[in-house]
């Protein structure tokens, strides 16, 4: 429906997904459980990870053989996948500095972290959005990222759903860390948020990281999701920020595990979505018309005979995602209006059996 999953791959594409899956519901698990595994995976391997992105750039400037053919350097040597891990690390540290009360952690005037970073992070998805309905509407765009992506009605629904996701977010000041230490609790932060914001960020995925979506947008999201409903209720953002980190070191560190270039050429365990009509064909060809080699970023091509794109499901799932927040904005205006609060500084989803789940796991004192 969403992807090319079929044919002779579609069994081990099926269980790259559910290993991928699986291993960042584990790792989640590790690092949030004590502080020792926080501290491996947020501050010693991240460290490490540094020191070794250090030694890739200073061998690239010298010139050194090891790193020429080294993937970090050749498919990830962008700011913009530094920025967004080191973005994501800094969310993790910021929400252990909560839970664990260390220094400003302790402090009531540093609860809106958590809100303040993802809104943050939200608004750079929908400026990328809104970039690729102006850069590429109704046709092909070469993106920073190296990818063909299609723009349209699809990234301006999806843009504007982002904008209201924001407005989501419930309870800014009502952050607590668990009565166990184990989690960041964000009581108000109910299913109704998860829901919508799980819809928006597929969608964004989608439209903006098509050859990246089968991962980050189905199992990347499902991790932080199947913790929080199952297990672990009041800690979904605490687990999101998480495994998004936990992704983004892994695939910094081995990009080759999930792409597909420009050129039409993949990685090792790919997978497309369907606007691509005729797959790695597609891609192939909007790479010939664009002049090969030629082609950098902002390059477009018309989407037209052997580049034909199919956004129908971009479009589907990006008017989806508007619809959804729009009425879970609207329910939290309600609330609001019917009980006469500030849904920013007081909880909107008190009756909820999830919201009394996790208020019965938080330590408020």
């Amino acid at each position: 429906m969403f992807f090319q999953v079929y044919g002779e791959h579609a069994l081990l594409n099926w269980a790259m997904l559910l290993a991928v899956l699986a291993g960042l519901i584990l790792w989640n698990e590790f690092a949030r459980r004590t502080k020792l595994g926080g501290a491996i995976t947020f501050f010693a391997i991240p460290l490490a990870l540094t020191v070794y992105f250090i030694a890739i750039i200073i061998g690239a400037h010298v010139g050194a053989e090891w790193v020429q053919n080294n993937q970090t350097h050749v498919y990830m040597n962008g700011w913009f996948h530094y920025a967004k891990l080191y973005a994501a690390l800094t969310g993790c540290i910021g929400f252990m500095m909560i839970k664990y009360k260390w220094g400003i952690g302790a402090k009531h005037w540093f609860k809106p972290f958590p809100f303040i970073i993802v809104a943050i992070n939200i608004l750079i998805a929908v400026a990328s959005d809104f970039e690729s309905a102006i850069m590429g509407w109704n046709k092909w765009w070469l993106s920073s990222e190296g990818v063909w992506l299609y723009g349209g009605w699809h990234n301006v629904f999806n843009g504007v759903a982002g904008l209201f996701n924001i407005f989501c977010m419930t309870a800014w000041w009502n952050v607590y860390p668990s009565k166990d230490k184990k989690d960041m609790i964000w009581a108000d932060m109910t299913w109704v948020f998860i829901v919508v914001y799980d819809i928006w960020n597929f969608a964004y995925t989608y439209n903006c990281l098509p050859t990246h979506s089968w991962y980050c947008g189905v199992a990347l999201l499902l991790a932080p999701t199947i913790a929080a409903i199952c297990w672990n209720r009041g800690g979904w953002i605490q687990n999101r920020a998480n495994t998004l980190a936990i992704w983004c070191m892994f695939a910094q560190v081995l990009p080759l595990f999930q792409e597909t270039f420009k050129d039409g050429t993949q990685g090792w365990f790919p997978v497309l979505p369907v606007q691509y009509v005729n797959g790695i064909d597609t891609v192939k060809e909007i790479y010939a018309a664009a002049g090969g080699a030629d082609a950098v970023t902002g390059t477009t091509v018309e989407a037209v005979g052997a580049t034909a794109a199919n956004p129908n499901m971009m479009l589907f799932i990006s008017a989806l995602a508007l619809i959804t927040n729009i009425i879970a904005f609207g329910y939290i205006m309600y609330q609001a209006k019917v009980r006469k609060i500030n849904p920013y500084k007081e909880d909107v989803f008190v009756n909820q059996k999830y919201y009394k789940d996790s208020v019965a796991r938080a330590d408020m004192a």
